[in-house]
């Protein structure tokens, strides 16, 4: 019976040892995972920040490094053309200077009777103020060509040479088919001109209407990757959270399979060493009845008397110590079963909401991943689009960024042109208004 107690306590001890080491253990580790996870959340949302500025920062100097290299080989083209239009300008006015020495000694007094490939046959046919004029503006026209480098304007002017020669030859008015060639040039520039201008303000508008979309584009997709890069960070996140979650649950489980195994083996003691200590008081108390009874009676023997008293003396008190027993062993059992089913409940209510943590938690990952490959899904349209804008910017870079001549300087050269031409063509016509006054003149020198 004393080993019994003595194990019972051995027992209740060691429960309250594993107990008490057990829940410190939980308390502990629950505090240094609640710091853990304080201190890993700023960590990833640290991370993720750094992620997002990281993408957006090398998109932006891949971004910048292709248009570096673009602009580089603008450049080298550019330099390329300019180096080429520089070179053949210069063959140009070295075989244009040997012409002219070569016809400087060769042509001797054929210049006499020949005056040259723009003016009339001979210097005695500019005798009159028609022919005059007509060759002043042959001369003014071929300087205006060679000052803007005109191949058209030199055309001109050479067919203005011949209309005068056929004019003079036939008798014909002199001015007519001059003027018409000047007029129909003067027509075909500003009809270049507005063609220039109209595809100018075609490319501004273009340009600047594409350019306008590619930084759209651009701000769209540094927004959908900074988003793409949140999520995913925060599905990360919530997996993680998930995982402790399912550990803490197998840990609960294991726990709870250990206490309840504990729990069964303290029962099946208690039951047994309590049948064994209320068959013992039972017995006992049976036997203080038996001999309190014969005692008691006639027929008691007198002279056992004191003997007898002491004998139900030693059965009380072995009464009295197996009741206490009996009482120690089911208040023991009391508090431990009251103890089991109150730590079994926390841990069921701890299972539940960890399960529904778990459940939440996997549902927010899966509806994150599903927007992570929508939006993953934008962003790839988004890059498609962008870089079908930078493709058509390429093509009207290509089709309206004129190289060797810009629009500006062919713009002032062909106003130069057309007012060139015009002044040319008053020449002729303040020449005609002053033949109609006057029936005829001779140039000076000429007999």
């Amino acid at each position: 019976m004393a080993s019994a107690r003595k194990a019972e306590q051995t027992s209740l001890q060691n429960y309250q040892m594993l107990k008490q080491s057990l829940t410190d253990e939980v308390e502990f580790a629950n505090k240094d995972m609640a710091d853990a996870k304080k201190n890993k959340a700023g960590a990833e949302e640290a991370k993720a920040v750094a992620q997002g500025d990281l993408a957006v920062t090398t998109k932006d100097l891949a971004e910048d490094q292709k248009t570096i290299k673009t602009l580089h080989q603008d450049c080298m083209q550019g330099a390329d053309d300019f180096q080429a239009e520089t070179k053949s300008r210069g063959e140009e006015l070295s075989a244009l200077a040997g012409a002219k020495k070569i016809l400087q000694e060769a042509i001797g007094g054929a210049a006499a009777q020949t005056y040259s490939l723009f003016q009339v046959e001979s210097a005695s046919s500019l005798s009159t103020g028609a022919d005059l004029a007509n060759f002043e503006a042959v001369r003014f026209i071929r300087d205006l060509a060679r000052k803007q480098n005109s191949v058209e304007l030199a055309q001109l002017a050479s067919r203005m040479a011949s209309a005068m020669r056929f004019a003079s030859a036939g008798g014909g008015d002199p001015f007519a088919k001059v003027k018409q060639l000047i007029t129909d040039m003067i027509g075909t520039l500003e009809g270049d001109a507005k063609s220039d201008a109209s595809h100018k303000a075609y490319c501004d508008k273009e340009t600047a209407d594409a350019t306008n979309k590619k930084a759209e584009k651009k701000a769209l997709i540094d927004k959908l990757s900074t988003k793409i890069d949140s999520m995913s960070a925060k599905s990360a996140k919530l997996k993680e959270e998930t995982a402790t979650l399912q550990n803490q649950l197998a840990q609960l489980a294991s726990s709870q399979a250990e206490m309840d195994k504990i729990r069964s083996d303290e029962k099946a003691l208690y039951n047994r060493n309590s049948a064994e200590m209320k068959a013992g008081v039972s017995g006992v108390q049976k036997a203080l009845s038996v001999l309190k009874d014969y005692y008691a009676s006639e027929s008691g023997h007198a002279a056992a008397t004191g003997a007898g008293s002491g004998i139900i003396g030693m059965l009380e008190v072995v009464e009295s110590d197996f009741t206490k027993g009996l009482a120690e062993m089911e208040v023991s059992e009391s508090s431990a079963a009251g103890e089991y089913e109150k730590v079994s409940q926390e841990n069921e209510i701890s299972r539940t909401m960890k399960g529904q943590d778990v459940k939440y938690k996997t549902k927010e990952a899966a509806g994150l991943d599903k927007s992570v490959s929508e939006t993953s899904s934008d962003l790839e349209g988004t890059q498609t689009e962008l870089s079908a804008i930078v493709e058509y910017l390429g093509k009207l870079a290509n089709m309206c960024v004129a190289k060797a001549e810009p629009y500006a300087e062919r713009a002032a050269r062909r106003t130069a042109e057309i007012d060139g031409l015009k002044e040319a063509l008053t020449i002729l016509e303040g020449e005609a208004v002053l033949i109609q006054q006057t029936s005829r003149r001779t140039l000076r020198g000429t007999h």
